[in-house]
């Protein structure tokens, strides 16, 4: 099982199909698509790459992204794939862990540090900068040499070697098979959204996440595959790339979501409109609030669907459907509605304690997923993966609870949860409370050691343009949402809050701002 077999399926059934745009300017059939990824792999095979060799690429998203990747399967690789937003020497610590041979690169993400890109990243063969004219060489055929077949490779195969975000400490390489992302792909159509070929999928989330692994689906049913010209996120683009190529899919975290609405607002865009630009967003990698969901819906329509997963169990967990965000008439829809949804079709999910035990309904414990999207492991770090991975269980470190129905409610990540004076006191409670003040934006809530409670409530909040917060308002609110042991003791107003490019708030940032003495407290 090669996951690098979908693009010939679709290439040999229809060559001349459009299948990648850069902005709206086809780049690539189906049929040139495939035949520069046999060429690519052949090229990979000539330098001696062997499979399972692997195979960096540390760009901003760019068209060449899914060549590089369908390339490095082509041959029978492993694909490495670096946040772009990462100073060179992380890319580098990534490098070296990974044992990469090859990197490609696009030269605007090291050029700031010297301009000798080959010698920023050490210790591989070779650094390709896929924009340079010398890179074309990579993918044009070789004089007298048959484009390469596909390498064959087993379902346990390593194809795509995630590193998390390291957040706690140095990132761990997740080793993602041929089996997950096959799975992955597959599930998308049954537990997310149907594809048809005249779909298309947009970039705007960095590709080296899950954004660029939801290739996998649209290729599977011959769909077009879009890099905006920006190589990211800007609104204005997104709906006028909407209109040139029929409405956009895509995949974005709950900011980026809250960004492409209040656009559709401030630009008075109307839901048919909307509807003209985007077929379906998905959203996940973050909470999204219940008051955020609704104003999505309210503005653009019902065109949103939430997943949970985990780079350990790419984009596969569970699933909020927008048939359960649209039926308001339920009698718990504000509950499903503050949910991640029912767990995906191929995995199960559990709730248990420390001991593996499962929770009562509606108890809090942390979340466990079994199937066969769940990873290997970590990359050379067998403590960590038996950690993890327990009785063919992974152990998340999210908290959360199941209803009756099967629906999962998220709590918080479990290094996140806070424990004053000996009770269990979840952020997301208390920021879903402050979303709901006169005036607020957005809301972080993290702990901060307290010699007599142990720890404290700690609000970052920021305002909405031209509001101004008051204190003593935010403290009366909270007394009258929730239970006087849960509200914040400390608030800090603050213009924005720290995010990684995926657009998850970095509340080790803010926890580490708390070292400081604070000037709002109650």
């Amino acid at each position: 099982m090669n996951i690098a077999h979908l693009l010939p399926r679709i290439a040999h059934q229809d060559p001349n199909r459009p299948a990648i745009f850069h902005g709206s300017t086809c780049v690539a059939s189906y049929g040139e698509w495939a035949q520069r990824c046999a060429h690519l792999a052949g090229q990979f095979q000539r330098a001696g790459l062997q499979p399972g060799d692997r195979v960096a690429i540390f760009c901003r998203n760019h068209p060449r992204y899914l060549e590089v990747m369908f390339g490095a399967w082509w041959a029978g690789l492993a694909v490495v794939p670096i946040n772009a937003k990462l100073h060179v020497r992380e890319a580098q610590w990534i490098v070296d862990n990974a044992q990469a041979r090859w990197a490609f690169i696009t030269q605007d993400l090291t050029a700031d540090v010297t301009p000798d890109t080959a010698a920023q990243l050490q210790g591989l063969e070779r650094v390709v900068d896929i924009e340079s004219g010398q890179a074309d060489d990579w993918w044009a055929p070789v004089d007298g040499a048959p484009p390469s077949p596909i390498v064959p490779r087993q379902a346990t195969d390593l194809a795509w070697l995630f590193y998390t975000s390291g957040t706690t400490g140095r990132p761990k390489g997740v080793m993602i098979t041929h089996r997950n992302l096959m799975t992955m792909g597959l599930t998308y159509f049954n537990d997310v959204d149907s594809i048809a070929p005249h779909d298309t999928i947009a970039y705007a989330a960095p590709m080296s996440h899950g954004a660029g692994i939801y290739a996998i689906p649209h290729l599977m049913a011959g769909a077009r595959h879009a890099v905006p010209a920006s190589g990211g996120f800007e609104p204005a683009e997104l709906f006028a790339l909407g209109q040139a190529l029929g409405p956009l899919s895509l995949f974005a975290a709950p900011t980026i979501v809250k960004r492409l609405v209040d656009h559709a607002e401030s630009a008075q865009h109307t839901k048919a409109q909307c509807s003209a630009s985007f077929k379906t967003v998905v959203y996940g990698g973050a909470p999204m609030y219940a008051a955020d969901i609704q104003r999505a819906i309210r503005v653009m329509g019902p065109r949103f669907v939430q997943i949970y997963g985990q780079g350990e169990s790419p984009m596969v967990g569970t699933a909020l459907s927008r048939q359960h965000l649209a039926d308001t008439q339920h009698p718990r829809y504000s509950e499903r509605l503050a949910s991640v949804g029912l767990a995906q079709t191929p995995v199960r999910i559990r709730v248990c304690d420390h001991q593996g035990q499962d929770m009562p309904l509606g108890e809090v414990g942390e979340v466990l997923i079994q199937g066969d999207s769940v990873m290997a492991g970590y990359w050379h770090n067998p403590e960590a993966t038996a950690a993890a991975i327990r009785d063919g269980w992974l152990w998340t470190g999210d908290m959360g609870a199941l209803d009756a129905d099967g629906f999962l409610t998220l709590k918080d990540r479990s290094k996140d949860l806070i424990i004053s004076g000996g009770t269990n006191i979840y952020p997301r409670e208390v920021e879903e409370v402050l979303l709901h003040a006169p005036g607020v934006h957005e809301v972080a809530v993290v702990g901060a050691p307290d010699a007599e409670w142990g720890e404290i409530v700690v609000a970052f909040v920021v305002p909405l343009p031209g509001a101004d917060l008051s204190i003593e308002a935010l403290d009366a609110h909270c007394l009258q949402e929730i239970a006087r042991f849960k509200r914040p003791k400390r608030y800090e107003i603050v213009q924005e809050l720290p995010k990684n490019n995926y657009g998850k708030v970095l509340k080790t940032a803010l926890r580490a701002r708390l070292q400081s003495p604070g000037p709002a407290t109650c």
